[in-house]
């Protein structure tokens, strides 16, 4: 669970059952930006939208302007020790998504701060994301770095991890 983290015009709260047309919509435009061929997206949208049952499963949290529109999301759970680096406990984080029309606003980055919140509140060691290309410079903005795909089941080229145990063991 992560806290209320509310400044300015965008409010951070967990989602709940009510929210999951609203974010599949943020989901669903946020998608068909990506640089993929237009048929790739169409087809793997369906696996990118949440379900009732992921509620179950994940901790997610949105972000809603002042007039109360949804425009942006994060998804993750606990990492399986076998994608993590070695040694480590992760939250793995399944998206950011943001409104495109509000890309570069800060939206994004109030979504990963409260997975790094998560990160600290669940005793984990770090974040752990499986991104898409386009979205690597974002992460690597926020402290992420690549992890090496030569080992054996973990192939996924855009593994970035970021280690928080120095930023909460201060606190």
């Amino acid at each position: 669970m992560t806290p209320d983290m509310n400044t300015g015009d965008i409010r951070i709260r967990p989602v709940d059952e009510t929210d999951l047309d609203a974010l599949n919509r943020v989901i669903g435009a946020a998608v068909m930006t990506w640089a993929l061929p237009e048929r790739v997206k169409r087809l793997s949208l369906p696996d990118y939208r949440y379900t009732r049952q992921d509620l179950a499963h994940l901790d997610m949290v949105l972000a809603r302007d002042q007039q109360g529109q949804v425009v942006g999301v994060a998804a993750w759970e606990e990492a399986d020790p076998n994608d993590a680096p070695a040694g480590h406990s992760a939250l793995l984080l399944h998206g950011i998504y943001v409104d495109p029309s509000l890309h570069r606003q800060g939206i994004g980055g109030r979504l990963f701060s409260a997975a790094e919140v998560a990160v600290s509140q669940s005793q984990c060691d770090g974040l752990l994301v499986k991104a898409q290309q386009d979205a690597t410079d974002f992460f690597t903005s926020r402290g992420m770095c690549r992890l090496d795909v030569d080992e054996p089941l973990r192939q996924y080229a855009n593994r970035l991890w970021k280690d928080l145990t120095q930023a909460y063991s201060a606190g």
